[in-house]
């Protein structure tokens, strides 16, 4: 039996803010939490951080051992289970699993081993092993169902929302708790990015519009850092609870460029796309938005702009399109969380967040792209999320109207 898929509940703790609506407003609204970080580094360096009041979820004891990486998913998590209007006993915890995206794991407890001058806590392989958030959450949620993290990149936290779907769409649990988190804003990653060349370059005073995906003056991304989560269950429990559903997840699509680890491949990504169109029984012309990967990367944005057209073809212009890492970086292993939970807005509210800080398009990225202003989307009934990742992952999510 294959069950429809809803959305009853967002979670988020982003650097705009841990409440869904006001961070969607912020993001329509244009507003960039983009600003600088760790002056002494040689080179500039801008990143998006969260304002986390970890003593809301933990108390000092509690927080022995838990990488921010894991705070941040925690709080998220619970944020979601309040919204859905889940408590306690409301469901069989074996019938409850944790699906949660993590890139690179707790970057905050590895920065203080290497630079502890020979002191390393004990708790320091606890704390920064990636599996650590999914475990986090699981033991303050209570949950005794499947809790799998998925690590691959920039499509980590997309990929576990799509294994949840699966999972409560075959029956497998009654409630998914499905999204990631990242927190690797430390120096020791931020040179690493650098020493990559994928960061975005800028003038002092000008990082907040540092990132600037699609435009022909583009010079690549920020990190950013947060978690978002999903709660997903099916249709049909949803109503017999009287919950709200934001929306559905109708379909995803999974796949694999193999063909290099860094550099993206149009056919891998269009295969994704089609994936997620099919499984969902959409044309694309039934699709009106696309929250695209958008990295701002002189090859990515042209690579993704070819997969879109590939698959769109006439209709392409009809897709209206926009990057929101330009306001709130690229979370990695938690961007295609928060990314779905803005998605699932825009569905929801049929408003769609501007494709910021794109004075001139390259004219390589032919698309509709989202204007400032232009953001109404009265008839929106579907649109899709983009998680493409080193490693050659991709990942879809479809989204439509509840």
């Amino acid at each position: 039996m294959n069950h429809e898929v809803a959305v009853t509940g967002l979670g988020v703790m982003a650097p705009h803010g841990d409440a869904p609506g006001a961070l969607f407003q912020a993001l329509l609204q244009g507003r960039s939490a983009i600003q600088p970080v760790f002056p002494e580094l040689p080179k500039p360096a801008a990143a998006a951080t969260v304002a986390f009041d970890e003593t809301r979820w933990f108390t000092k004891l509690q927080l022995a051992g838990v990488d921010r990486v894991s705070q941040l998913a925690v709080a998220a998590a619970d944020l979601a289970m309040r919204d859905a209007g889940i408590g306690t006993g409301d469901a069989d915890p074996e019938r409850i699993g944790v699906f949660a995206g993590c890139g690179m794991g707790g970057a905050a407890a590895l920065e203080a081993a290497y630079r502890g001058n020979g002191r390393v806590s004990p708790l320091t392989i606890p704390a920064f092993m990636p599996n650590a958030p999914a475990a986090h959450v699981a033991m303050r949620q209570g949950v005794q169902g499947p809790v799998l993290t998925y690590s691959v990149a920039c499509a980590s936290s997309s990929a576990a929302i799509a294994e949840a779907a699966k999972a409560v769409q075959r029956g497998e649990v009654d409630i998914a708790i499905a999204g990631g988190s990242e927190a690797l804003i430390v120096p020791g990653v931020v040179l690493a990015w650098q020493a990559m060349q994928t960061l975005a370059t800028f003038q002092p005073g000008e990082a907040a519009g540092a990132v600037r995906p699609f435009a022909a003056d583009r010079s690549g991304f920020v990190l950013g850092e947060g978690a978002a989560f999903l709660i997903l269950e099916s249709a049909e429990r949803a109503r017999a609870r009287g919950a709200r559903s934001y929306a559905t997840l109708a379909g995803w699509g999974l796949s694999s460029d193999a063909t290099h680890l860094t550099k993206p491949d149009a056919p891998g990504q269009a295969r994704a796309l089609r994936a997620a169109l099919r499984q969902a029984g959409l044309q694309p012309r039934d699709v009106g938005y696309c929250n695209a990967h958008g990295t701002a990367t002189r090859i990515g944005d042209v690579v993704e702009r070819n997969a879109l057209a590939d698959v769109w073809g006439d209709d392409i212009d009809a897709l209206r399109v926009s990057s929101t890492k330009a306001l709130h970086g690229h979370m990695l292993g938690a961007a295609g969380a928060l990314e779905a939970l803005i998605t699932v807005l825009a569905v929801h509210e049929r408003q769609l967040p501007p494709n910021a800080h794109c004075k001139q398009i390259d004219p390589a990225c032919g698309l509709n792209l989202v204007q400032p202003g232009d953001t109404a989307a009265p008839s929106l009934e579907a649109a899709v999320s983009n998680s493409f990742a080193f490693g050659g992952t991709n990942s879809v999510l479809l989204f439509r109207r509840a």
